[in-house]
């Protein structure tokens, strides 16, 4: 079994709005430290067939900074799984102990295998994963960002009873998985918003795999330019944001979805009266190394 997660709640985030439109954030972040938000939700039942099967090895897939991969390698370390992480970037072989992310996956006792990013798009192939298979031997595959119909079943406890009260539930998406629990799990009469944090429409198809229901919409304006894409007004954004509400967003998912929402507050997409409710999926452990290249860069860090 899982390790009992800590609940998270529900906060308001006060706005003054002449539609008086409400709005609640789930902090889903106060999960877990590390396994926090739809990382823990992806996780749970992965972990639990893994242990069903007899596995004693996790091997899964992610980048410098992959939320993902200090969940999984920190979940491993807590639940006495090995963890494999197969690592995009092969020039980040001698760059562990100078990456927030990397450096903690390897103090939970995580194993790197560092390929090309042309590797890397291979890695859903059946030779590839038999290549692994001989390097390694046996393990658990957990996708990349941790999506699959177990993820989603996970993902699917997000909401409890009294979210029924919402009229639009509002979440970041990156895999897919999240958003497609969250619809699955949502009334009839909710609306589930999901807010790409990638370039493009495509994530339609990847939520059409798992999703039950019609009622939700993806929306692809605010990526800022793309995935892991940041500028200045963003992280302008989120220093304000939790300046005035002591709420940390991260970068590359809630900060996005949170400029989105309020953007669509201030054009009145939402009927008067609407409330709604935004998902925190974690993701702050990220932040460091994100600061790191925006130092690189001159530009201001997220505080």
């Amino acid at each position: 079994m899982m390790f009992k997660p800590e609940n998270s709640v529900n906060q308001p985030v006060n706005i003054l709005n002449e539609q008086g439109v409400k709005l609640f954030i789930k902090r889903e972040d106060y999960i877990h430290p590390v396994v926090s938000g739809n990382k823990y939700r992806k996780l749970k039942y992965n972990i639990i067939k893994a242990k069903e099967d007899g596995f004693n090895t996790l091997l899964t897939f992610g980048g410098a900074y992959s939320n993902h991969i200090a969940a999984v390698a920190s979940a491993g370390q807590s639940l006495e799984f090995k963890t494999i992480g197969i690592i995009r970037g092969d020039e980040l072989f001698d760059k562990v102990e100078s990456n927030p992310t990397l450096r903690f996956a390897k103090q939970c006792g995580m194993q790197f295998k560092f390929i090309s990013r042309n590797s890397y798009r291979d890695k859903n192939l059946a030779s590839f994963l038999n290549n692994l298979k001989n390097e390694f031997g046996n393990f658990y595959i957990i996708p990349e960002g941790g999506t699959n119909r177990l993820a989603v079943k996970g993902c699917e406890e997000i909401l409890t009873e009294e979210d029924q009260t919402f009229d639009y539930i509002c979440c970041s998406v990156g895999t897919g998985g999240t958003v497609s629990g969250l619809i699955n799990c949502s009334k009839p009469s909710q609306q589930v918003l999901g807010f790409s944090a990638l370039k493009g429409d495509f994530l339609k198809e990847d939520i059409i795999k798992f999703a039950t229901k019609t009622n939700w919409k993806l929306l692809t304006s605010y990526h800022f330019g793309g995935y892991a894409k940041i500028n200045k007004e963003l992280i302008g954004f989120i220093n304000a944001f939790k300046e005035q509400y002591k709420i940390p967003l991260d970068p590359i998912y809630t900060g996005k979805m949170m400029f989105g929402i309020f953007d669509l507050i201030s054009k009145n997409y939402f009927p008067r009266e609407s409330k709604i409710l935004a998902i925190h999926t974690g993701g702050l452990q990220g932040i460091e190394g994100l600061n790191l290249i925006l130092k690189n860069k001159n530009l201001p860090i997220i505080q």
